[in-house]
């Protein structure tokens, strides 16, 4: 996967609190081009209905329904999907969901609440990580 220079990068943030979909949208939209969905099934339905391909995913773990667990590995068992970056954002502080993320290979692991510029600074290095990996 090749990402033109010039292309604005594409994010999807998946997390039941509206306000922090909303949050994370007006602090990165000037950056990014944001998707957000508030559950698993909406953010399936987002990928398979408008065929995004994000640069980069936010998941929050506790949600009603499909957890972030259920979500990752759904995304992570689809070849469009399979190979795109996810951050682990959620309240969950503890070492053995750290490492579990870690262990299956999430890009990161960010414990809420958290600081907005620190956010932004690791959402960079990891989109920039991952398109020096893809390039050609």
């Amino acid at each position: 996967m090749t990402y033109g220079a010039n292309e604005k990068k594409r994010i999807l943030v998946i997390d039941d609190d509206t306000i922090f979909l909303t949050t994370a949208e007006l602090f990165l939209k000037d950056e990014y081009e944001m998707y957000k969905a508030n559950s698993g099934e909406e953010a399936m339905k987002l990928l398979n209905d408008q065929k995004i391909v994000p640069h980069l995913i936010m998941l929050d773990i506790l949600m009603p329904n499909m957890d972030g667990w259920q979500i990752y590995n759904k995304l992570k068992a689809l070849n469009d999907y399979k190979e795109i970056p996810v951050v682990f954002l959620t309240s969950m502080n503890e070492e053995t969901e750290k490492k579990r993320a870690q262990k299956i290979g999430a890009a990161d692991y960010i414990t809420k609440p958290f600081n907005l510029t620190d956010l932004r600074s690791r959402i960079k290095k990891i989109i920039l990580s991952t398109a020096m990996t893809n390039k050609d």
